[in-house]
């Protein structure tokens, strides 16, 4: 691809609009006016041809319709190829099966009940050869949140910009050490709930400081609306001057 990370393919037959190869997020896609598609597992960026281009372009393809008249499509998605039915899909095989597919399979397939088993690992991406710092094993693997190098232990995700046939080993290196390096995150859940157990005895504080200030108050008030008596020192003092005076 060239320097902005872009290279044309040739233009679309039907639209006329270019082709362009792209890096994204989830690793290479083509795009053509409004319409982008993730290249195929078969498909190299460095190899790409348009008619690789305008193959995935076309997808999903639309299988037929059902007895009903709803259309049933076939294309690939994050967790593989399917068959899907509104919002109703099915597993496909392989990507191959999402061009070879019959009306009749899908529904068949369709009818089925979803299977619970897990699916087969599928194979790397790419094996990428021994890592020069712990000589274990690094391959590319197809993950969750796009591509990722592995050595069966520590994963790093490939950056915007990298792909899968361009990563070289030292890089790979270098990403899986970085990751080594920063070491295992902790939980947000247990974090979390850390915090609520700490922050619970200083709620009952608070409350406890609240009702002693009331109590403090209610006392202040009372005494304030409590009749003022007279001192008995002056009271005593009046009688012993009374007969004085008569």
């Amino acid at each position: 691809m060239g320097g902005g990370g872009e290279r044309k393919i040739g233009e679309h037959p039907e639209t006329g609009e270019p082709i362009l190869l792209k890096s994204g997020r989830y690793g290479p896609y083509v795009s053509s006016g409004e319409k982008n598609a993730s290249l195929l597992k078969e498909h190299s960026p460095e190899t790409l041809t348009l008619a690789d281009a305008l193959k995935v372009l076309s997808l999903p393809r639309l299988v037929g319709k059902d007895p009903d008249g709803v259309d049933i499509f076939a294309g690939p998605g994050r967790y593989g190829p399917y068959v899907r039915r509104g919002e109703d899909t099915r597993s496909l095989v392989d990507e191959e099966q999402i061009f070879t597919v019959t009306l009749d399979e899908a529904l068949a397939l369709l009818a089925a009940p979803k299977s619970r088993q897990r699916r087969a690992p599928l194979p790397p991406l790419r094996e990428m050869g021994d890592d020069p710092i712990t000589e274990k094993p690094m391959v590319i693997k197809d993950g969750r949140f796009g591509p990722y190098v592995t050595d069966g232990e520590t994963n790093a995700s490939l950056r915007r910009g990298q792909t899968i046939e361009g990563l070289s080993v030292e890089e790979a290196s270098e990403m899986l050490a970085e990751k080594r390096a920063a070491g295992p995150s902790e939980p947000r859940k247990k974090a979390t709930k850390a915090a609520a157990k700490k922050a619970a005895p200083a709620k009952k504080t608070t409350t406890a400081k609240k009702a002693t200030a009331k109590k403090t108050t209610a006392k202040a008030t009372a005494a304030k609306a409590a009749p003022k008596k007279a001192a008995p020192k002056k009271a005593t003092a009046a009688k012993k001057a009374a007969p004085k005076n008569a």
